[in-house]
């Protein structure tokens, strides 16, 4: 049998379900997961080999109206992803009604010309009849190379997205070695599982001024010490998460830390800093520095 490789972009609006759906291909999770809309900030990509196949899968920002310099740099990752990809991922909030943010994205896809697969997520939220109406609906919008209703949360219909998806690729080598699964390293990883934290526990006024570095790592045989930077854009915000008698940051580190011992099979030390970096979203060497930018041509 022929080995096959290739790119895969996953696309879609904020929230529509697309880091749980490559959590859920790689039965690990490389991507952080929360209810907040643009949670992921950087083009993850996800690797699954097997022994014929390796897929290279590219999670993206989700698309919307940018709003600052970081909210624009965001789309352009996922406007090159859609470029280069082999096959398209466009994932749907099956629930969702159709909206200006859908017909954005269909003429995105149009224009790309490569094969769109039609990700219907969140079907366990649906009956059946309704379903059939919202796969009617959006087959009359664009011919899809394919449509996958799945659930990505419950891993319905995932194995068959991966054997329709393996014939879309051409025959190829391995960019990967066959271990590694995502091809950012262990301090992106622990920024990510900090953030997510951050996310999960604050309200509206902090979750996107936040961005997450780590400083300091050093790992012995049964301990890892981390030091890591909180960044936001005001005073008001470094408050909030620090939180009266330091219980905003403290039930972070908590949460972070049990996640870390859980993913490195070690105890984990950290101690976290909370750093002002006035309008650090609009500034393009700021982005750069904290690893959200790229040079692009216009």
């Amino acid at each position: 049998m022929k080995y096959r490789s290739g790119f895969i972009a996953i696309v879609g609006r904020p929230n529509a379900g697309k880091s749980t759906l490559l959590n859920a291909i790689l039965k690990e999770k490389v991507a952080i997961t929360t209810p907040k809309p643009q949670t992921t900030r950087n083009n993850i990509s996800g690797i699954l080999t097997t022994e014929d196949t390796q897929y290279v899968f590219v999670d993206t920002p989700g698309i919307h109206k940018p709003k600052h310099e970081l909210g624009r740099t965001l789309n352009k990752n996922a406007y090159t992803a859609i470029s280069e990809a082999d096959v398209n991922f466009w994932v749907v909030d099956a629930t969702q009604p159709y909206g200006s943010g859908d017909e954005f994205m269909l003429e995105k896809m149009k224009s790309a010309h490569i094969p769109v697969f039609l990700i219907l997520n969140k079907i366990d939220l649906l009956e059946k009849e309704k379903l059939l109406k919202v796969l009617a609906r959006w087959q009359e919008r664009m011919e899809f190379a394919e449509i996958f209703p799945i659930s990505a949360l419950t891993n319905d219909n995932i194995e068959h997205l991966l054997e329709i998806t393996r014939s879309y690729l051409s025959e190829g080598p391995k960019f990967f070695p066959d271990d590694m699964i995502s091809d950012h390293g262990l301090s992106f990883q622990i920024a990510e599982i900090i953030r997510e934290k951050v996310l999960y526990k604050t309200n509206e006024e902090v979750p996107h001024s936040v961005a997450v570095v780590v400083e300091n790592m050093e790992e012995t045989d049964k301990k890892v010490y981390l030091q890591a930077v909180i960044v936001v854009e005001r005073i008001s915000q470094k408050a909030i998460l620090i939180g009266k008698q330091a219980a905003m940051i403290r039930a972070i580190r908590l949460a972070a830390q049990k996640e870390l011992k859980e993913k490195l099979h070690k105890k984990i030390e950290l101690e976290l800093y909370v750093r002002v970096e006035k309008n650090w979203r609009n500034r393009e060497g700021k982005l750069q520095q904290l690893g959200y930018s790229e040079k692009f041509d216009e």
